[in-house]
């Protein structure tokens, strides 16, 4: 069954069919307050030339790293604290994960949008807290799902009344230590009303690929970013480094940041190109 989509606002952002695409983007983890802010004033200078919407990203907190002994970032009080002054310098709406219900709490009265890591997406009591904030909530389909079972995500969420809600694809366990995107998602979960993110750099990552780490295949991030919005989605995902070789968490599957308006350049004409796309 088809719903027509919902049009969702984010901070003076409106995002739904047929409108501008939005840019999600970011490094994957806080390393330090100047990296962020240097990234987010470069991402937000790219994304207002391109006529582009834009949502700054970083973790506070990867708690799902490989290893133990990876760095998982700053944590939720000192993170937040960032991404407060990326929003009040540099004026975008700022995005995290969050991870437990009580996060859920304290994060939605800094953040714009909440993040439902993938491995988290079927976690009720987090999809709940997160949805009764108000704010945005960004639930990314876990590896392990088909397209159509985000209805039931989608189901819990309106229960609390918040219809502000996005979906993203971000690829699928296809073997060990590998991900693969079957573009086919894309219309699937556009069909439940909401509107589709595609996760560019996620998509690429080989999970546990490295041992103790992930690692990932860069080259690939922009034939796939290219071909979602051609097959029809309402923005992208990519996590974003200056200097993705030397980044503190999943470096291999970053886009460098000098690359970044090159990507989005193309994004743009193919967008036009191709024109809106129906539910």
């Amino acid at each position: 069954m088809k719903a027509a989509m919902r049009t969702v606002e984010i901070n003076g952002l409106r995002v739904g069919a047929g409108l501008t695409h939005l840019i999600i983007a970011g490094p994957c983890v806080i390393e330090d307050t100047g990296l962020v802010l240097e990234t987010a004033a470069e991402l937000k200078r790219i994304t207002t030339d391109l006529k582009l919407s834009f949502i700054f990203k970083a973790s506070y907190d990867k708690a799902n790293r490989s290893s133990g002994t990876s760095f998982r970032g700053p944590g939720l009080k000192e993170g937040l604290a960032i991404l407060a002054k990326v929003k009040e310098t540099v004026g975008v709406p700022v995005l995290s994960d969050v991870h437990t219900s009580e996060e859920a709490t304290a994060a939605g009265k800094v953040l714009d949008v909440l993040q439902i890591p993938a491995f988290l997406c079927r976690q009720t009591d987090l999809l709940l807290a997160a949805a009764r904030t108000g704010r945005v909530v960004n639930v990314k389909k876990g590896q392990f799902l088909a397209p159509w079972d985000m209805a039931n995500i989608v189901q819990k969420i309106e229960t609390t009344g918040n219809h502000r809600l996005l979906l993203t694809e971000r690829g699928a366990s296809f073997g060990y230590n590998n991900l693969v995107t079957d573009f086919r998602a894309l219309p699937i979960m556009r069909r439940l009303g909401y509107p589709v993110i595609f996760d560019a750099t996620h998509s690429v990552q080989l999970p546990g690929g490295a041992g103790t780490k992930s690692s990932g295949q860069r080259e690939f991030i922009a034939p796939l970013a290219r071909a979602a919005v051609a097959a029809g989605c309402e923005g992208l995902f990519m996590e974003v480094h200056p200097d993705p070789d030397n980044a503190l968490s999943d470096g291999p599957n970053m886009v460098p940041l000098a690359q970044v308006r090159a990507l989005l350049e193309q994004i743009v004409r193919i967008a036009a190109a191709v024109g809106p796309i129906p539910v």
